[in-house]
């Protein structure tokens, strides 16, 4: 015979369930633990706890980033990474390129210097032949002798004599030697003008170089400075000793 089931027994079953549905939460929140445990490592806090799986997600989120963020991260940290193009334009551009002048410059500091130009020695002035060409033009010759000399530097020597002169043509020997004709070039313009003709203006020119007057032994040697001024008159003077020694000892001593 079935006995009736009490009203108390079937409340029994309610009692019951109420604590295992306040386990039910613990359960979950453990089993989330321990997933959390599995994936990130073992950590210091109980289980279950769930300050402790909130500090262990922190401590993963900073430990590893996101690609985005290690892939900036990566970037930031190469020394390697190259600039934009943009970047690598601007730098192109702002940098200074020397110029042709300032290469040439240092190309020719690193090398040796050269020397300074120095101006040339003049050439020689002309020395005229032996003999007085009487059909010269002896104003002329002069004045052009004096323009020389004021851009040379050179002294002017006016020889008056004759073709028929003994005297003359023994200056003529002496200077046509080389060591002579060296001195007369390097230091004198020569004129050679003609008196022994009837050639008035000639007579008038060796009177204005050499004003005494009176009887004239020839060959009269003048030298005139680029100025125009009579240094010295052999007709004053007398003449040097008609040989290769007088005559250069005479223009030696009146060049300088």
């Amino acid at each position: 015979m079935l006995r009736p089931v009490r009203a108390d027994r079937r409340t029994t079953s309610p009692r019951s369930a109420a604590p295992l549905g306040r386990r039910l939460p613990l359960v979950a929140a453990a089993v989330v633990a321990a997933g959390l445990t599995a994936a990130c490592g073992p950590s210091s806090e109980p289980a279950g706890s769930a300050a402790a799986a909130t500090a262990t997600a922190g401590q993963s989120s900073q430990a590893f980033p996101s690609e985005s963020q290690s892939a900036t991260a990566s970037t930031a940290a190469s020394p390697t990474a190259s600039a934009p193009p943009s970047a690598s334009a601007s730098a192109s551009a702002s940098s200074p390129t020397p110029s042709r002048a300032q290469s040439g410059s240092g190309s020719t500091g690193g090398g040796s210097a050269k020397p300074a130009r120095t101006s040339a020695a003049p050439a020689p002035a002309r020395v005229p032949g032996p003999g007085y060409d009487s059909s010269a033009d002896a104003q002329k010759q002069i004045d052009a002798a004096l323009r020389a000399a004021k851009a040379d530097g050179r002294m002017v020597l006016l020889d008056f004599g004759a073709n028929w002169c003994g005297n003359c043509k023994a200056a003529d020997k002496v200077f046509a030697q080389s060591q002579t004709a060296g001195i007369l070039g390097a230091s004198y313009h020569l004129v050679k003008v003609d008196i022994g003709g009837n050639s008035h203006a000639n007579s008038a020119l060796l009177r204005k170089y050499s004003p005494s007057g009176g009887t004239y032994t020839m060959p009269v040697l003048v030298v005139v400075s680029p100025s125009g001024t009579v240094r010295t008159d052999t007709h004053v003077t007398g003449n040097p000793s008609l040989t290769a020694e007088g005559i250069n000892s005479f223009l030696r001593k009146w060049a300088a």
